[in-house]
């Protein structure tokens, strides 16, 4: 597998796809700069995912949100509590990795050969930073680790500017930052890279069968740029292993080279979100359900 990855990174590299970030300077480890045709590639797709997902829909709209946020956007929605994982660090080197991926080394440090680490602690893999010149608490902020929250922040102004009536989608493509502890498998797991998201708000009640048809959806979606069947599979998560904001979560993976991975996610994410800046800021993000004759807060996936 090691050899395979190898070749690939080779082969990216001299045909002009992707290159190594600063490699003049001895290269960073997880960033990568797209070439001239990686550059064109990339843009293919998410064209050909804005013409699906966005252009042939009629009740889906695109926005494109800042990557920086106030933080207290990231305080409701649970990420500096629960955008961990956990880390520890070997005692001999200094080398510091994923514990829950220690045990694919049977707990000894890939480095040194070291059996002898800290107990694990939550490291948050949100990238932080200071807005304007004075690096104090007061100007915290964070660079986004996903563009899902802006959707729920604009979700009122969204709704009533393009005068939209539940279900509806608001879709976005944006870069997003991850400081993650363990990297490897070439671009799979990068530090700065883009996500596309939709979050599609529906009546409750029928977020299930919503939640189907966007699987279902997501796997045609993939089917059609070529990838063959039996590469790719449904993961459904445990209730146990489920995020803090979902009711059910479904990941679809890839058989890579170095095995099954997530292509994209579909969580049926409730109305956390909305409730939840709701409560933090103290503004109203219900929606008024003209046949119902009340204010809801629509779910979510």
């Amino acid at each position: 597998m090691e050899n395979l990855m190898e070749k690939i990174v080779s082969l990216c590299k001299r045909r002009g796809f992707v290159f190594p970030c600063s490699e003049i300077y001895g290269g960073v480890e997880a960033l990568w700069d797209y070439g001239p045709l990686g550059s064109l590639l990339k843009n293919n797709i998410k064209n050909l995912w804005l013409k699906r997902f966005v252009r042939e829909q009629d009740n889906i709209v695109l926005i494109e949100a800042t990557v920086l946020m106030r933080p207290e956007v990231w305080k409701a929605s649970g990420h500096l509590e629960h955008f961990t994982d956990p880390l520890v660090e070997c005692k001999n080197c200094h080398s510091r990795f994923r514990a829950d991926h220690m045990a694919e080394t049977k707990k000894q440090c890939p480095q040194c050969g070291g059996k002898d680490f800290t107990p694990p602690k939550q490291f948050n893999l949100m990238f932080k930073t200071f807005l304007g010149p004075v690096d104090d608490e007061a100007h915290i902020t964070y660079l986004r680790p996903e563009t899902a929250q802006s959707m729920f922040t604009n979700f009122k102004l969204v709704e009533s500017s393009m005068r939209l009536k539940i279900p509806f989608g608001i879709a976005q493509i944006g870069r997003c930052f991850r400081n993650e502890i363990t990297t490897g498998n070439f671009t799979f797991r990068s530090r700065e890279f883009d996500i596309a998201e939709i979050e599609y708000f529906v009546e409750p009640g029928k977020d299930e069968a919503e939640f189907d048809f966007w699987l279902n959806k997501w796997e045609k979606f993939f089917l059609d740029l070529g990838l063959k069947k039996e590469n790719i599979r449904r993961y459904e998560h445990p209730k146990e292993s489920l995020a803090h904001y979902s009711k059910r979560t479904v990941d679809i993976e890839y058989k890579f080279p170095f095995g099954w991975s997530e292509l994209a996610g579909v969580a049926n994410r409730t109305d956390f979100d909305l409730n939840q800046h709701s409560k933090f800021s103290g503004q109203d993000l219900s929606y008024y359900d003209d046949e119902k004759k009340k204010e809801i807060f629509p779910l979510c996936h």
